[in-house]
């Protein structure tokens, strides 16, 4: 397999330049490469020892915030490197104050590794959650640098457990240790024969924790909502929008409305205010407007969604109700108040178990979304019991950052 696999990087490195001209996206994913071996030679400092943090995208860079601003904090004078695989991650994140390089991760031939890593020497390599590649990790522990995977979460029909999947397993057991998320991820590693391993839980809880100690007054916001019951919805497609904007447009409460679109493209916001029948303005329209006098509020902007969660009374999160993937409940759970999703949630343990534990509401269609988002409303006991769910299930499941900062404690030269 691993031969089948060279080659298909080999073919995707020649072939995704001309993928790139009709697809934006795979433009960036190309041309951002392209650039990668002379930005390290130019901002790597040889002199300097580099711990290098590799996330897919947003979602597991937030994994790795919370270690790295712990390591900042108590090794201020540490180097850190983040690499990122996808365009969405690395336009986001490209001038993170808290990294002193940020790039793309090259793709994964044997070369590029070798001169990837020959040009870094990284004291520690860090991947995050699922990003696995095995010409990397073969170079890695060639090079004898350690490496650790964080925040792991491993399902038994993942290639790693199945017959076929020798040349992943190798990969996944060249890593020194695996922080993972749950005691399945732990027996499914014992089977392998993988015991270095600690159940630390997810970083990501630790990182929206904090959220609530951040200033997160948005006076905009505060004149919009105007002490009315405020609903938001988060990080929302198309298929989120079937599902909540006809009980925006049906209901008699006096009820303000936070949309933030996952997409901000402009026929995407487009096509939303056609659907939207309720007096609505975009974010970026606000200016000399009495925005108490609107109902719904469209965030066409990016960067707002935390903060916007501590005014909610209600979050309904996006993603679930297609394919796309569900977006992040912790988000807003950690302010403490009631999560509505779509239904395809089941690759996401997080909202499973809030949903068990009555914190979650998990709806297919519109009916459904308009009967809990009621009671919701009307029923401020039932409200209130649901958000204090929300917010004890995140503060019962921090400390995955103390865990692997322990751990790096103990290794003899860390730092």
């Amino acid at each position: 397999m691993k031969p089948l696999y060279n080659i298909a990087t080999k073919i995707a490195e020649k072939a995704l330049p001309l993928a790139g001209r009709f697809n934006e996206k795979l433009k960036l994913f190309t041309e951002g490469r392209k650039s990668v071996f002379s930005e390290l030679e130019e901002k790597i400092n040889p002199n300097k020892e580099y711990l290098w943090f590799h996330a897919a995208s947003l979602g597991e860079f937030e994994q790795a915030l919370p270690i790295i601003e712990e390591i900042k904090k108590e090794f201020p004078k540490c180097k850190i490197l983040v690499t990122f695989f996808s365009p969405s991650g690395y336009e986001n994140k490209k001038n993170h104050p808290l990294a002193d390089v940020i790039t793309y991760l090259p793709l994964d031939t044997r070369k590029n590794a070798k001169r990837f890593l020959e040009l870094v020497k990284p004291k520690i390599a860090f991947f995050i959650k699922y990003e696995i590649w095995p010409n990397f990790m073969a170079e890695i522990k060639k090079q004898n640098i350690k490496s650790l995977l964080i925040s792991g979460a491993f399902r038994e029909n993942q290639i790693y457990f199945k017959p076929y999947g020798g040349f992943m397993r190798k990969a996944l057991q060249t890593f020194d240790h695996i922080f993972v998320q749950n005691e399945a991820s732990i027996a499914l590693l014992k089977n392998i024969g993988f015991n270095n391993t600690t159940l630390s839980g997810d970083t990501r809880f630790d990182r929206v924790s904090r959220q609530i100690q951040y200033d997160n007054k948005l006076e905009f916001a505060e004149n919009f909502i105007d002490k009315k019951t405020c609903l938001v919805a988060g990080s929302t497609w198309p298929e989120d929008e079937e599902i909540i904007v006809p009980f925006i447009n049906q209901t008699s409460e006096k009820l303000k409305v936070i949309i933030a679109p996952h997409e901000i493209k402009e026929e995407k916001i487009n096509a939303l205010e056609q659907k939207i029948k309720k007096k609505a303005i975009r974010y970026s329209q606000r200016e000399s407007r009495d925005l108490e006098s609107y109902d719904v509020l469209i965030l066409d902007t990016i960067g707002l969604l935390g903060k916007i969660y501590s005014y909610a009374n209600i979050a309904y999160v996006g993603g679930a109700a297609g394919t796309t993937g569900l977006h992040n409940i912790l988000e807003p759970a950690t302010f403490g108040i009631p999560v509505i999703i779509g239904e395809n949630y089941k690759k996401f343990p997080e909202a499973a178990r809030l949903r068990q534990l009555a914190g979650l509401y998990s709806v297919a269609n519109a009916e459904e979304f308009s009967s809990i988002t009621n009671k919701l409303i009307t029923d401020k006991h039932f409200r209130d019991k649901t958000g204090m769910i929300a917010g004890h299930f995140i503060n019962s499941n921090t400390g995955a950052t103390r865990s692997v900062m322990n751990y790096l404690k103990t290794l003899p030269d860390f730092i």
